[in-house]
């Protein structure tokens, strides 16, 4: 493609609203175009690194017998209120009305789509099992969309279900799906890590899942990691253990006046003692929604280290069923007589109570004591606390060692762009999508869900790969194989290197020809921030005296000089290996 035909435009300027590489960078590129927040429009060259991420998909889908599909961006609200999540989903989803008042919504994921498909479709065991995958348009409206596409509202995304007779048939799937993954994220030149993760609103508790993650600087997502035991997780759902903690022996409880001091590490410093000789009280309600549609809530105040975090996530898995979980109230904590800063387990009715894993229930604890300006003293919870249960509360954090009691964990920063479920039969029970088994019995088929963020690769590919020029694309997803820049006045010259450009696009490369006329400055510019592998240059100077043109790698800045008639030979070699990287 000659640039100067080509829709193309780059920027000096940062957008001001831009606070990552990649959201800058793809913009000051002329990659996207904003329509408003959270919504982009993607312009040519981004439109062929989609393309290229697309095809790498399906070739891997393809190999473990994915079909495609393409199912409706529209749905009707019907299918959402079978299996529950039309309330559930909440804000996320846009709702519509169409001219005869029925309700739609534009899909936030398809669950229910692929379900009632497969319902209309697939009435015997012997049809199982089913592997089918799309790559559409898909709409969640966030509160607070921010880093491109990195959390956008409108991006497109590779999803994937399958169906099943037995557990075993779903596993084998899992694993295949897995590997693809992986075969995608390698291919594509990615580096990634796959972490055990919460499955969520998607799949609900207990499902089976993993998070695919991008190794990024100004990644969103937390990872904790063990390489020693093959351990990787999102924070959100890692496991973890506290090391070797020393314990208080004063278990004599008593009253301690502790006055303006409602944090843990205040009374800690008070007291003279480390903020694990503490405990944090936290109170939340829960909202379980019964058969009927009528509501209940219960609350319940959890415990755990006064130095560790509460992990929201683990708070919904010890809590199955609930519609809605939050920090309880002002007005509640007024109601069961609970001081913000000041409480505690002892003496008081209305909620249950969770103690986290770490906490030593032998161990003399410092706690609120339900009382303004005071804290108890010596609290030993296996002695104090009548009834409790122990769970995994605690948020994982630097200094914890992995499950196995011995290796240190380390943390890094990822941007999730894929997440792979087992969903059981949540969704064919709910729908009612029944299968007759070999006994003529109907059974509820069970789910796989596969779910990968095009659009968000391309970002977290800019985030991964560049530098403060510009993007460095990996040589898979570069929207163009050589930038091929001509520098000269000179007809003659021109004309040799419209020469070059054409039997380059003969033999099978994808060039961009910068036959623009503007300085070499400029040109150089453009092409560090457009980030192609290889940048050519026939220079007007440099051809008359040597006959010779320059090669320059984009990544490593090597520079190579190379005459006409073994240009051809070079590039494809240059090609080849930086493909293997």
């Amino acid at each position: 493609m000659k640039l100067s035909n080509s829709f193309w435009q780059t920027y000096k300027e940062v957008p001001s609203d831009a606070d990552i590489p990649s959201h800058q960078l793809l913009l000051r590129a002329g990659f996207l175009n904003k329509t408003t927040g959270g919504i982009y429009s993607y312009l040519p060259f981004a439109t062929k690194v989609l393309n290229k991420i697309k095809k790498v998909i399906r070739e891997e889908l393809e190999k473990i017998g994915a079909q495609e599909i393409l199912m409706s961006f529209v749905t009707p609200a019907q299918l959402w209120k079978s299996s529950g999540r039309w309330d559930q989903m909440g804000p996320l989803m846009i709702k519509l009305k169409d001219r005869k008042d029925a309700e739609f919504c534009l899909s936030a994921t398809n669950e229910e789509t692929i379900t009632d498909i497969f319902s209309a479709t697939v009435s015997s065991y012997k049809q199982l099992p089913i592997n089918l995958f799309q790559i559409n348009t898909k709409f969640r409206d966030e509160l607070r969309p921010r880093f491109g596409l990195i959390r956008g509202r409108e991006f497109i995304m590779k999803d994937a279900y399958t169906f099943h007779m037995d557990a075993k048939c779903m596993d084998e799937t899992y694993e295949k799906y897995f590997q693809a993954y992986s075969n995608i994220m390698k291919r594509l030149g990615l580096e990634y890590i796959a972490v055990e993760a919460d499955g969520g609103e998607m799949a609900g508790a207990g499902a089976k899942t993993h998070e695919f993650q991008i190794i990024a600087d100004n990644g969103e997502d937390d990872i904790v990691e063990a390489k020693e035991i093959n351990f990787a997780a999102n924070i959100e759902a890692a496991k973890t253990l506290r090391n070797a903690l020393d314990w208080n022996d004063d278990i004599k409880c008593e009253q301690v006046q502790t006055e303006g001091m409602t944090s843990c590490q205040e009374v800690a410093d008070y007291l003279n003692i480390p903020a694990h000789q503490t405990l944090k009280s936290i109170l939340y309600t829960a909202t379980y929604r019964k058969k009927d549609g009528s509501e209940k809530k219960a609350h319940y105040m959890f415990l755990i280290l006064g130095d560790d975090e509460l992990n929201e996530i683990k708070l919904r898995k010890v809590l199955k069923g609930t519609h809605a979980l939050e920090p309880a109230s002002a007005e509640t904590l007024d109601e069961l007589g609970l001081p913000k800063g000041y409480m505690g387990p002892l003496n008081k009715k209305g909620f249950s109570i969770f103690i986290d894993e770490a906490v030593e229930l032998e161990a003399g604890y410092v706690v609120g004591a339900n009382k303004i300006n005071y804290h108890l003293k010596g609290l030993k919870p296996a002695r104090d606390i009548e009834e409790f249960k122990v769970a995994d509360i605690r948020l994982a954090k630097s200094g914890d060692l992995a499950i196995d009691g011995k290796t240190p964990v380390k943390f890094r920063k990822g941007i999730e762009v894929g997440h792979i479920f087992q969903l059981g039969d949540k969704y064919t029970k709910s729908m009612k999508a029944h299968v007759l088994d070999h006994n003529g019995k109907k059974v509820s088929p069970l789910m796989g869900c596969y779910g990968l963020g095009v659009s968000r690769i391309l970002a977290a590919a800019v985030e991964q790969h560049h530098d403060e020029n510009g993007i460095i694309w990996p040589t898979s997803m570069a929207p163009f194989d050589i930038y091929f820049a001509y520098i000269g006045k000179k007809e003659t010259t021109l004309k040799v290197a419209e020469s070059i450009y054409k039997k380059l696009n003969d033999n099978g490369f994808d060039v961009l020809f910068d036959d623009r006329n503007v300085g070499a400055g400029a040109k150089f510019k453009d092409s560090d921030l457009l980030g192609l592998p290889i940048r050519l240059v026939l220079g007007e100077r440099d051809f008359e005296n040597s006959k010779e043109l320059e090669i320059r790698l984009r990544k490593s800045q090597e520079t190579i000089k190379v005459k006409e008639e073994n240009l051809l030979l070079k590039l494809k070699e240059l090609k080849a290996s930086l493909s293997d990287l």
